[in-house]
């Protein structure tokens, strides 16, 4: 009778559960048998395993072979296994030692020849090995994304052979020296690309600054599109550990991470035919949606008026709470969602509302039916609202060396006033409660006089009033003013074009 054990790890959300792989041989007839509910991807590991064990001229042991998957109520999935369950084969046959196997945690999918093939997820899985205090064997082509975690062990192999020499002590597999960051984060696309709607700059920069959701109204061609895809490229840079937990999410879907990505804020726009299960994420086995794939970046929204209701209802919650949880019948999955809500949509069904040309032929009714659409209860989620009007053709015909700000230097602008608010309140803007906007968003007579208009004649809700508030802050912070003007709460008003009674 022999025992051997080697660790790995699961998948349950952006967690990465501690396995413990348990190999025991007894004499009988020869069988192999995985419990431990084991998917059907960790089922056929046995078949890898053998074929890789017998073409590396290793003996397969002929007994009963009984792995288990500890701890055994939590579901396994997918071949990150298979190279933690042909050590401890080895290992419990006595072909490698089994004293050093405590010490390491493995991962990696097996070919039949031994090769070792990368794995999702191990951004978690180098995160939670680290916390282990242990040392990682993995895919070599795993590596530089296993890397971005700071000050962790990692031993990149190719082979199965190359592992088993590095167990036995005869040749040891050097440790990951590179580490694939990017501290200067390149912007492909440019703020100095639009051409005028210097209005909705404007408001571009202040969401940017204080992390508010913006939607934009206007007819196709305005640059709406334009805008949204240059925001990622002026919000502040990303922290370290906002870079990692950004990577940690995109690593566990179906994308991967490409670590050349490292540090760049993501942005999402899934097609307005998309269901509620691709935006907040979902399956047997819970993987993350667009808004979690978007988390501290943007989530961008075109055609909002498109999208089935009852999916952008689902948007409510994590709006305001920053995740999303999954629950099904068998397990639960939470997965973070602080994204940034950007939309997009057309004045009316046809899209030419007050063009100059008169092509529109929408009524009234026709165009309040379209922008009720979108519910009040999420439109007040939305702190921005700004309208966006054609182009002038003389626009087109200027100066292409005009000198239009770049999104370097609105980038810097943005930056000051986010770090104001981490020093002011530790947090963006946006994120600010309600006894906090009492605290930090005071404003004086004159502009609880403006205040009180604009509630009057747009008929704002209690939250719209907050979101105003938070946005006249921000306003406040890019002009570097300790206070709350007229100046800047008027801007804040002007911002919520489509409030309505």
């Amino acid at each position: 009778m022999s025992i051997a054990i080697t660790y790995s790890r699961a998948q349950v959300g952006i967690q990465a559960p501690l396995i413990t792989i348990e190999v025991h041989i007894t004499r009988g007839l020869p069988s192999l048998s995985i419990v431990g509910l084991p998917e059907a991807a960790v089922k056929e590991s046995k078949d890898r395993v053998r074929s890789a064990i017998l073409n590396n001229h290793f003996e397969f042991p002929l007994g009963r072979i009984t792995i288990n998957l500890a701890p055994a109520d939590l579901p396994k999935d997918g071949a990150r296994f298979d190279l933690a369950i042909a050590l401890g084969i080895l290992a419990a046959s006595g072909q490698i030692p089994k004293e050093p196997l405590d010490q390491y945690e493995f991962s990696g999918e097996l070919a039949l020849t031994g090769e070792l093939r990368p794995v999702k997820g191990m951004i978690p899985f180098a995160h939670a090995c680290l916390q282990q205090n242990h040392k990682l064997v993995l895919p070599g082509l795993n590596a530089d994304e296993a890397a971005l975690v700071s000050n962790i062990e990692i031993h990149p192999a190719t082979h199965l052979m190359e592992v088993c020499a590095h167990i036995h002590g005869n040749e040891e597999i050097p440790l990951h020296t590179g580490k694939s960051t990017i501290e200067d984060v390149s912007i492909d696309i440019d703020f100095s690309d639009v051409r005028a709607q210097n209005h909705a700059k404007r408001a571009l920069e202040v969401a940017a600054a204080g992390g508010h959701n913006l939607i934009m109204i206007g007819p196709p061609g305005t640059g709406k599109t334009m805008l949204a895809e240059r925001l990622p490229g002026i919000l502040p840079p990303m922290t370290e550990s906002q870079a990692l937990e950004s990577a940690a999410i995109s690593s566990i879907s179906s994308q991967g991470f490409d670590p050349k990505t490292w540090k760049q804020r993501p942005i999402r726009h899934p097609h307005h035919t998309a269901s509620g299960v691709a935006l907040v994420g979902g399956g047997s086995h819970p993987r993350p949606g667009e808004i979690s794939l978007a988390h501290h970046g943007v989530l961008f929204l075109d055609e909002l008026p498109e999208f089935d209701r009852r999916v952008l209802e689902v948007l409510r919650e994590p709006l305001e709470s920053g995740r999303i949880v999954i629950s099904r019948a068998a397990n639960q999955a939470e997965f973070p969602a602080q994204f940034q809500l950007i939309a997009a949509m057309n004045p009316c069904p046809c899209g030419y509302l007050g063009d100059s040309d008169g092509r529109c032929n929408c009524t009234e009714d026709q165009v309040r039916r379209y922008r009720q659409k979108i519910s009040g209860p999420l439109l007040d989620r939305i702190d921005i609202h700004i309208e966006m009007a054609k182009v002038a053709k003389e626009v087109f015909h200027q100066n292409q060396n005009a000198n239009i700000e770049n999104s370097r230097s609105v980038q810097r602008r943005v930056a000051r006033a986010y770090q104001l608010q981490l020093n002011r309140s530790g947090k963006a803007n946006h994120k600010l409660t309600n006894k906090e906007v009492n605290k930090h968003c005071r404003i004086d007579d004159t502009g609880s006089q403006l205040l009180d208009t604009a509630v009057s004649r747009l008929g704002l809700s209690a939250r719209a009033i907050h979101r105003i508030l938070k946005v006249a802050r921000t306003i406040a912070d890019l002009a570097d003013s300790a206070s709350i003007d007229s100046i800047h709460l008027s801007e804040a008003i002007s911002y919520r074009r489509l409030d309505r009674k």
